[in-house]
Order: C-alpha cells, then structure tokens, then sequence
C-alpha cells in the first residue's frame, strides 16, 4: 500500500463535510503558483476597461438587461 493509499484510506472515514473543507484547501494550494505574467495582464486589461468605461467611449449595459438577453439565447439553445 502507498503512501497516498494509507492516507486515503484515512481521510475517506471523516465526515463529508471534513472531507469537503480538506478538498477546497488542496485546490486552493494548486492555484497559488499564479503567473505573474498573467496576473499583471489581467491587471492592465481591468484597467483599460476601467478608462473606456469611466471615459464614456465603452458602450454598457445594464445587468438586467444583459441577464435578459441570455436568459433569451438561452432558451433559444434547447
């Protein structure tokens, strides 16, 4: 038996809701390598959007607006 078997075997007997909580701290320990590449490109694409916006030259929308036209394609899609 493997290690990673010996430890299964233990962490499968906790209650479902332990086992969930231990889930979520084993995939958030996979993201933290973020790229910093990606991070600031994100960063400066938040911020151009940000300047159309405020700016008046980005054309908006208002949520209820855009939650009705996908509810709409949405429908159209079944």
């Amino acid at each position: 038996m493997t290690e990673i078997d010996k430890i299964t075997s233990q962490l499968l007997v906790l209650p479902a809701e332990m086992r969930a909580e231990l889930a979520e701290i084993l995939i958030q320990s996979l993201d933290e390598k973020e790229d910093d590449d990606v991070r600031m490109a994100w960063l400066l694409e938040i911020q151009r959007r940000d300047h159309q916006i405020r700016s008046g030259k980005a054309v908006t929308k208002s949520a209820d607006v855009v939650l009705k036209e996908a509810r709409a394609q949405l429908r159209c899609t079944e």
